[in-house]
């Protein structure tokens, strides 16, 4: 279980994140909501120690993540999966070494560089691949795969990790809604056959009622919002957005009547 208890984050006088409290029982698909600067990837950098939050506390499974130091830090981030909106692959390198880089903590970059790595390694990587469908391309570079290839290959690294937790960081916001459906997909396929925790954060309310089991929605920093994804009615998509005009509102008008359990 990750338990998140009253953290905050302050950069210069902007308060980020504001005593934010939230329980994640392992297993779960949570879909973190809000505008643009609600807190979100703060409060996702916050749990993978990529942020230090200013004030609170953070553990999982009993320990303090916050007290981490050093290769505990690293060990840490091996088990608290990290994927990014813009994917942080190596282009120049093929995709199969891409997704080998997951495999960092158990081993060194001289391996990476060199592409020694174990038998075993490589066996996992392509494990992971085939399961994204990304397998035919392992030999492929990179920078020549599509954006939701590249990010269904950074799935794929994370996976490699062996994490208990996977953090996904607006992960379909340079998508196309198709490979937006493909990579939301594989995210809820890891969370149901590894019960791997996965917490997204999310523009598309629609694609977090689609796939998530709960929805936390931030706004100014501030958990307003915190329920399974059946409660989420349109007055809370006003609330978490605090428009009356925007995309977000005109999901909230299909949303008039109570959605089905």
């Amino acid at each position: 279980m990750l338990i998140i208890n009253a953290i905050s984050k302050n950069f210069g006088a902007t308060r980020a994140l504001d005593g934010v409290s939230i329980t994640v029982p392992s297993g779960q698909m949570v879909g973190l909501v809000g505008r643009s600067g609600a807190g979100k990837s703060t409060l996702l950098r916050s749990i993978n120690r990529l942020e230090t939050p200013s004030a609170g506390e953070i553990t999982f499974e009993g320990e303090s993540i916050l007290a981490l130091r050093g290769r505990a830090v690293r060990a840490w981030r091996a088990r608290c999966a990290m994927i990014f909106q813009q994917f942080n692959l190596v282009n120049r390198l093929d995709v199969l070494s891409n997704v080998l880089a997951g495999r960092l903590h158990w081993q060194n970059a001289l391996g990476i560089a060199f592409k020694a790595f174990p038998e075993a390694d490589r066996a996992r990587a392509a494990r992971a691949l085939e399961r994204l469908g990304m397998l035919p391309f392992a030999l492929q570079r990179a920078g020549t795969l599509s954006g939701g290839q590249q990010q269904r290959v950074a799935i794929a690294r994370a996976l490699v990790q062996e994490p208990k937790i996977v953090l996904a960081d607006e992960p379909i916001a340079s998508l196309d809604p198709m490979n937006a459906q493909l990579v939301l997909e594989a995210l809820r396929r890891i969370n149901r056959e590894d019960g791997i925790t996965v917490i997204a954060s999310l523009h598309q309310v629609e694609a977090a009622l689609q796939h998530c089991d709960r929805i936390i929605g931030l706004a100014h920093g501030r958990v307003v919002f915190d329920s399974p994804t059946a409660g989420l009615r349109a007055a809370d998509i006003e609330r978490i957005y605090d428009v009356t005009d925007t995309a977000e509102h005109a999901s909230a008008a299909r949303l008039r009547e109570p959605m089905p359990a």
